[in-house]
Formats: C-alpha cells, sequence, structure tokens
C-alpha cells in the first residue's frame, strides 16, 4: 500500500474513534470496546471496498452492511456521520431522548444503516436474506456482515452459516471480530466458540485471517476476497483485534465492554487520540 494511502486510512480511523468516544460520553452510557476494536475494519471497507454514495444512500445497487453486533452501533455511526450521511454533531446527542442515533442501529431512522440489530445472533441471518435476494434479482450488490466473537455461541448463526453455504451465497462476507472478549471475560471462560477458522470451513465458507488493526492485512484480505467470488462459497474473514485498541486504559479490558467513560477519561482518550493524529501527520 502506498505509504499516502495509508496514512490517509490511519488518520481516518483515529477520527473515527474520537467520534465513538464523543458518542459514548455524550449519551452516558452504550459499548466503546468492541466499537474500537472494529473501527479500522470498517475504516477499509468504507473506503476501499463498499460501492456506497452518502449522497444517495437507498441507492438499489449498493453494498450493503450488517452490523450484526449491534450494540457498537457508535463505530456505525461514526463512521456515517465521518463520511456525511448526517451531520456529526448529532453523535453529542447518542442515546438522547428524541435523537434518531438509538442505541442499537434502526434502518428506518438512520441514513446509511441498512439493517436493524441488536439482537445478538440474529444479523447474519438478516445478511443471508440480501445477499440471496442479490442472486434472485441478479443484482451485483454485495453483503458484508460484522460479527462479534463472542455473538458467534448464538446457535442462529450456524444455522445461517449452513444456509449461505447450502444456497452458495459467494457474494456474502461475514467478517468475524475476534478480540477474545465478551460482557463477561475471555471467550474460553464463558463458552468458548474457538476454534472459529475450522468451524466455518467445516460449514463449507472459505475462509481467511486477517490482523484488524493493519491495514496492509485487510487489504490482502479484501483482494483474497474478490478472488475468490463466483466460486460458490461464502467467505469468512477471522480477523485478530484489540478490544479497545487505541485508548489505552481501554484496551484489553472486558469492563470497557459496556461503560461509558467518565469526564476525565474522555479527555484522556481524546488526548491520547489527538497525539496520534499528530505522530501520524508527522510521518
Amino acid at each position: 500500500m502506498e505509504k499516502s494511502e495509508l496514512k490517509e486510512l490511519k488518520l481516518f480511523a483515529a477520527n473515527l474513534r474520537k467520534n465513538i468516544l464523543t458518542a459514548v460520553y455524550s449519551g452516558k452510557s452504550g459499548h466503546p470496546g468492541g466499537s474500537l476494536s472494529i473501527a479500522d475494519t470498517l475504516t477499509y471497507l468504507y473506503n476501499k471496498v463498499m460501492n456506497i454514495d452518502p449522497k444517495n444512500p437507498n441507492d438499489p445497487d449498493r453494498d450493503r452492511l450488517v452490523l450484526s453486533k449491534g450494540h457498537t452501533s457508535p463505530a456505525l455511526y461514526g463512521i456515517l456521520a465521518e463520511l456525511g450521511y448526517f451531520p456529526k454533531e448529532e453523535l453529542t446527542k447518542f442515546r438522547h431522548i428524541g435523537s434518531f442515533l438509538q442505541g442499537h442501529p434502526d434502518m428506518k431512522g438512520v441514513p446509511g444503516v441498512d439493517m436493524s440489530t441488536g439482537s445478538l445472533g440474529q444479523g447474519l441471518s438478516a445478511a443471508c436474506g440480501m445477499a440471496i435476494s442479490a442472486k434472485v434479482t441478479g443484482s451485483d450488490f454485495k453483503v458484508y456482515a460484522i460479527l462479534g466473537d463472542g455473538e458467534i455461541q448464538e446457535g442462529q448463526i450456524w444455522e445461517a452459516a449452513m444456509f449461505a453455504a447450502a444456497k452458495n451465497l459467494d457474494n456474502l462476507v461475514a467478517i468475524i471480530d475476534n478480540n477474545d472478549l465478551q460482557i463477561d471475560g475471555r471467550l474460553r471462560d464463558v463458552n468458548s466458540p474457538y476454534p472459529i477458522n475450522e468451524k466455518f470451513e467445516a460449514f463449507g465458507w472459505h475462509v481467511i485471517d486477517a490482523v484488524a488493526h493493519d491495514f496492509d492485512s485487510l487489504a490482502s484480505a479484501f483482494a483474497e476476497v474478490e478472488e475468490n467470488r463466483g466460486k460458490g462459497k461464502p467467505i469468512a474473514i477471522v480477523q485478530c483485534s484489540i478490544k479497545g485498541k487505541c485508548v489505552s486504559y481501554m484496551e484489553d479490558r472486558a469492563e470497557w465492554h459496556g461503560n461509558a467513560p467518565n469526564k476525565e477519561q474522555y479527555e484522556q482518550g481524546i488526548s491520547e487520540l489527538d497525539q496520534l493524529i499528530k505522530e501520524i501527520e508527522e510521518e
């Protein structure tokens, strides 16, 4: 990847993380840890992979994204605001009475949200429906679903995985955000879904490994996705990530799954991200 391109992506991701913190702090509740762990993935998807148009969010030919782990809505709202789907000022109203930015994505109220999600395990089924619809109608749009690694403990995920392979949904990409933490702690201590790769392979998927916070790794993963389009298999990217990435006191800490920072913590997080932006600009 060219140095200038990499720099642009890093800066975008850092600003997205500021949006996430601002939303959760403003709402005095929310899920910052898992939102921060997918910030780089969303940055790459929306800037380099997906066919989207913020000026025409309902374009029938657009690619779709289903945030199956819907509690990480601050990340989705943050990137939609950064891209101009709605004013960034709206992020300060997150979870406020009367705001259209609810705690979980609402496709009827938020421009750019393709599926209402929040009840874990259901998003992949919805994504399968979108993907098979594209097949039936002869449409070219692609469908991307972001799943939590704790979420894949849900049985409905594996029903959808079986269905996707049975129906040859090679226009569907599931991205499993493997930060190894859920609300109650380490995955293996709660209800281990490991080995994730082998499970999806056993269900008939083409599986790709990626490092979530390395844009070269993401570029390689999505290049492999394109190489495997049209080969009859749904595709799963299992990405190793860090919960709370780029905010020091949140990194790899289960307690930041669903807690909001106080004023001091918020200011520290923004300061750290501003310092990161400064370092990126000086590269």
